[in-house]
């Protein structure tokens, strides 16, 4: 394995664990728990799921999503609502205080990040951003 792999390899590591670090410290702030932040993340980013597509996503029994959402209705984040269609399939809807509870949670990650970034001289911040945006586009395939 080429050296410079190796290094790309643990620094993004390092990079990914310091920020899901200070992400979880940000949770503490807004009483949400990691696995309630990241479902809420996977239902605002496709609205509607049903518990078994949000289980799949998080790679979770739909028994361990079930409760988890549970606690997320008693605290006003989501609501189950039967399908339209067939009231058979239950969605998931994301709460409007599930949504400011998210915004407010990814202010502050975005104000840490940017904190860190005010510490670099502007071109390697623009560099920074090209190659990420590049990397991402590449794991994405």
């Amino acid at each position: 394995m080429r050296e410079r792999t190796v290094r790309i390899e643990e620094n993004l590591r390092r990079v990914c664990f310091k920020i899901k670090k200070k992400g979880r410290e940000i949770l503490n702030d807004v009483e949400i728990t990691p696995p309630q932040f990241e479902a809420l993340q996977h239902l605002i980013f496709q609205e509607n799921m049903t518990i078994g597509e949000l289980s799949s996503k998080m790679f979770l029994a739909c028994s361990t999503v079930t409760d988890l959402l549970d606690r997320m209705e008693r605290n006003d984040l989501v609501k189950r609502v039967k399908d339209e269609n067939d009231r058979r399939i239950v969605r998931i809807v994301v709460l409007d205080k599930g949504h400011e509870l998210l915004e407010k949670v990814m202010e502050n990650r975005r104000s840490y990040i940017q904190d860190i970034l005010d510490g670099f001289d502007e071109d390697i911040v623009d560099a920074i951003d090209r190659s990420f945006k590049l990397f991402n586009e590449k794991v994405e395939l």
